[in-house]
């Protein structure tokens, strides 16, 4: 996370002249500014552009700022025509929102995009597989697996586990080739300690090589990863429910209570025509409130019954918590991005609500959330850069399924995912 301002560096008038000359049809001129610090929100990042191969005569560049309106309300097009003109130049072109008119801002440098080393992305997705195949193998066999059919039943919960894990990656993957934006193909993350990871990963990522423009393209390769995700761990969950016996619950052997989202209690309750978990204690109860104390993960003493889920029923449930994960609204998550397209610059405020919310959840219902609240807040950030061009709305489409993906997150939603029965 980048603090504080950078400092501008002193401007060529010449160079300045003919920024100024290239965009004269394009952008309404009312004032120039040159501020002597850049506050990273106002700006591009400087770290986010590859400086190297900036024009040698041009050692004085530095940052300015064309203040005005735009001639052609089609802002997306006017874009792309300063970005190709400005290219000869070394400078990046930002459009934003500046002092009740239009700042065109001319950062110096271009974002050139390095390719990456796609074996890495492979003994990645090898490790993975291995990982999530010997956890399976030792939850199903209850041993270190040394026999080959041992290993063999590890591979249907790695089978399921790395198809929700490669369709919400190559979601994000697809859609970021769609719109041209340079991305990285999937890291998984292999993670064989059952104590902190029950499915041996920590999930994947991608990364982008280039920024985004537009929200438009913000949103579609923030929601893309999800939805992408849910076709396959949706059927999944309800086949695992349907076929999972419905058993007392043993308080005397110590194990790991799957947590209850809104969608899982449903998907139960469909299927059984009953909530579960189930308490003796909670007979009687309003359905309502009884919903939502096992949505809180409030698990009262004595008995009980619940059905038990294999360990492919484990990589589904898996998959419905890593969606609802990435779609925290905080940052640079797939949450983030669908919430900065809907507020703006007011979505960090809500990211440092959500921080807060995060600590008081660690201390009162999973202590994993606080794990969370430290990377949300000194990995991830609360904020989120805004695109190259600040200036493109979503539209009703795109905005009716930022809601809609809102929706999905409170009812994916995990307050409670992992307890000791």
């Amino acid at each position: 996370m980048t603090n504080g301002n950078f400092e501008n560096t002193m401007l060529d008038g010449a160079l300045v002249s003919r920024l100024r000359r290239d965009i004269e049809d394009l952008f309404s001129v009312t004032s120039v500014e040159v501020p002597r610090q850049l506050s990273p929100a106002n700006s591009l990042t400087l770290l986010s552009l590859d400086r190297r191969n900036q024009n040698k005569n041009n050692v004085s560049q530095g940052t300015v700022v064309f203040v005005g309106e735009l001639l052609n309300q089609n802002s997306e097009t006017v874009y792309e025509q300063i970005a190709k003109r400005w290219l000869t130049h070394n400078y990046t072109p930002i459009l934003r929102r500046y002092k009740g008119q239009i700042g065109l801002i001319a950062q110096p440098g271009v974002v050139v995009s390095q390719p990456s080393n796609p074996w890495i992305n492979f003994w990645l997705a090898v490790a993975t597989i291995m990982s999530i195949t010997l956890i399976g193998a030792v939850q199903e066999c209850a041993c270190m697996p040394t026999t080959l059919s041992d290993w063999l039943a590890g591979i249907p919960m790695m089978l399921v586990m790395m198809t929700i894990l490669t369709a919400h990656e190559f979601g994000h993957y697809f859609a970021a080739r769609y719109h041209q934006v340079a991305v990285t193909l999937p890291y998984f993350i292999p993670l064989p300690i059952p104590g902190i990871s029950p499915v041996g990963t920590l999930g994947a990522v991608i990364q982008l090589r280039s920024p985004f423009k537009t929200k438009k393209q913000l949103f579609d390769i923030g929601v893309a990863g999800p939805l992408a995700g849910l076709i396959f761990a949706i059927p999944f969950i309800f086949w695992v429910v349907a076929n999972s016996p419905i058993q007392p619950l043993n308080r005397e052997m110590t194990s790991l209570l799957e947590g209850n989202s809104i969608f899982y209690l449903l998907v139960k309750y469909v299927t059984y025509g009953q909530l579960l978990p189930s308490f003796n204690e909670y007979v009687g109860l309003p359905i309502w409130q009884e919903f939502l104390l096992l949505w809180a993960g409030i698990l009262p003493a004595g008995g009980g019954q619940d059905i038990l889920i294999n360990t492919v029923g484990l990589a589904a449930w898996f998959g419905l918590l890593v969606t609802a994960l990435n779609l925290l609204p905080v940052g640079q998550l797939d949450g983030g991005h669908v919430i900065y397209c809907l507020l703006g610059e007011k979505a960090q405020y809500l990211g440092m609500a959500l921080i807060i919310v995060l600590i008081i959840a660690g201390f009162t219902l999973w202590v994993g959330w606080l794990l969370w609240a430290f990377i949300t807040l000194l990995i991830i950030g609360p904020g989120h850069p805004p695109p190259l061009n600040d200036l493109v709305e979503l539209g009703p489409i795109r905005t009716a399924m930022a809601y809609g993906m809102i929706v999905i997150f409170i009812i994916m939603f995990i307050p409670n995912p992992l307890q000791l029965l």
